[in-house]
């Protein structure tokens, strides 16, 4: 018998596995679990290359997989100013007043919508405090930002324009633009002349990144984007000086307009990989954020806005994705409201049965009854991002409740209900929107925030399925991820405590004791 490479001992083992659900040691040999069991069945994989680890009484679980997130583009999202903490428009001033400028720009991220108290987005709200400095802030949903005059200047942007996608430059009555850029298209035009980090700042900041998300128990990560193309290379170059500290699974996008060719290439890009990375699937959007007015419902919200969806026929998204699924190529498409959700159901109905399991739906903030069984019914994965309540109140008195009405803001983040009707759902954080702990996201699902909170809960084993075994299906990795068996990927994460049975206050805060991406130990 070959030795392993290591062998981990003292643990309660939660397999995920129905063959045998729990175990006390597992030994991994070349990137894979060579065994499972008790501590008599690892003994003859010790020898004296082994590297033996008492886990001490920890709980040994899959390795958890943040089911959407940005690593790479967020990067660029969260430079400048953090402006997280910003709860009204005096404390915003106050914090741009003395922010600090890049190459002559103050840029910042994470603004809430609700810091405006209802008022609408205006550059004239903040302008004054600038010194004339062009201003590029983007607000938490990284769907909008507010931009200053200076910027709005540099752009050339002086009043409306049209796009092929679903993008606005927000206008006053007199046809001034306000700041107010909404989605891609709007924003890029200012975005792109912001400073950018560096290549080797960025590379630097990449691999901190991650391996602070090691630390938190992630293993793996289904990044939602493959930023201006050049991400390949980037990885390329980590791997080439060292480790990825996560394993990335990333889905390039496919935007409004894209024709044949555009589509045979992103065809062609499926199965680019490194050691710890590769290119699989593809994302869409279907609209775009409530907050913004550009989530698509199936009535208007309170603002008479809501009602267009991000692709302006939305017929062509359908044929889109169904080149795509006749390719063998999974797809995950951004559906926020009622009406995005259920263009998207209808469109993977009608691609028949063998596009079961190959198509996800992401955020699914609000949807009807008669839409949760659905899911199930048609093997569509549900992604979802439960700390993304945190930017809503229970009494509804959040910009999202407030635009979308009781009736709709009472179905907010129906992460329970999806599993109860049969769904497969995986969950995330969509780091930089919300924070990249694992803990914070198994909490978020085990006590619901915000709007939230008045819906049911799920279990903590729902909660540890949506970020592993959940979330191997949602990748078409359940036959080599998603639970701790001989021959599966050595992805193993181990917690002080136990993440399913542990109180949730406790949760937040329990160590991470291990955690090993492909056999590699990544933080300890």
């Amino acid at each position: 018998m070959p030795a392993a490479d290591t062998v981990l001992t003292g643990a309660r083992v939660r397999t995920l596995d129905p063959r045998r659900p729990e175990a006390r040691a597992v030994a991994v040999r070349g990137g894979l679990i060579a065994a499972v069991g008790d501590e008599a069945d690892v003994r003859d994989w010790r020898g004296p290359g082994t590297e033996v680890i008492d886990l001490g009484g920890a709980t040994l679980t899959p390795g958890l997989t943040d089911a959407h997130s940005h690593p790479v583009w967020g990067i660029e999202m969260a430079t400048g100013t953090d402006l997280s903490a910003v709860r009204d428009i005096g404390r915003l001033r106050a914090v741009l007043r003395t922010a600090e400028r890049s190459k002559g720009w103050v840029v910042g991220h994470g603004l809430d919508h609700n810091a405006f108290g209802g008022q609408p987005v205006d550059r004239a709200l903040i302008e004054d405090v600038l010194d004339g400095a062009p201003a590029f802030l983007r607000l938490y949903d990284g769907h909008s930002a507010l931009a200053s005059g200076p910027a709005l200047a540099a752009a050339g942007i002086t009043g409306p324009r049209t796009f092929a996608q679903r993008s606005a430059i927000v206008c006053d009555a007199a046809g001034r633009p306000t700041g107010h850029l909404v989605e891609h298209a709007a924003m890029e035009l200012v975005a792109a002349l912001v400073p950018k980090p560096a290549p080797v700042e960025r590379r630097t900041r990449l691999v901190a990144l991650l391996r602070s998300m090691a630390a938190t128990g992630l293993t793996g990560a289904h990044v939602m984007d493959l930023g201006d193309g050049d991400v390949p290379a980037l990885l390329s170059t980590v791997e080439y000086e060292g480790d990825l500290p996560l394993r990335l699974s990333l889905a390039p996008w496919c935007m409004p307009g894209a024709d044949e060719e555009e589509l045979a290439g992103l065809i062609g890009l499926q199965g680019l990989a490194g050691r710890h990375w590769r290119v699989g699937g593809v994302k869409f959007f279907m609209d775009g954020t409530v907050e913004g007015g550009t989530a698509w419902l199936e009535h208007a919200d309170c603002h008479g806005q809501g009602t267009d969806a991000f692709w302006p026929d939305p017929q062509a998204y359908a044929r889109a994705v169904r080149v795509l699924d006749a390719a063998g190529v999974r797809t995950a498409t951004h559906a926020i409201g009622d009406a995005a959700v259920r263009h998207v159901l209808d469109t993977v109905a009608a691609l028949g049965g063998q596009a079961r399991m190959r198509h996800r739906i992401e955020h699914v903030e609000t949807v009807p009854d008669d839409q949760l069984k659905r899911f199930a019914e048609l093997g569509v994965i549900a992604s979802m991002q439960p700390p993304h309540a945190a930017y809503t109140r229970a009494d509804h008195t959040d910009e999202w409740s407030r635009r979308l009405g009781e009736e709709r803001a009472g179905r907010a983040w129906r992460c329970r209900d999806l599993r109860d009707a049969g769904a497969v759902l995986a969950l995330g954080s969509d780091w930089p929107i919300a924070h990249y702990d694992a803990r914070r996201i198994l909490v978020a699902a085990r006590a619901p925030l915000g709007a939230a909170a008045a819906g049911p809960a799920l279990t903590g084993l729902m909660a540890l399925e949506g970020m592993t075994s959940h979330a191997a299906l949602a990748a078409g990795e359940e036959q080599v991820a998603g639970r701790i068996a001989a021959g599966r990927r050595a992805d193993l994460t181990a917690f002080a405590l136990d993440p399913v049975t542990a109180g949730v206050d406790e949760l937040a805060e329990a160590p991470v004791r291990l955690t090993m991406s492909g056999g590699r130990v990544t933080h300890r």
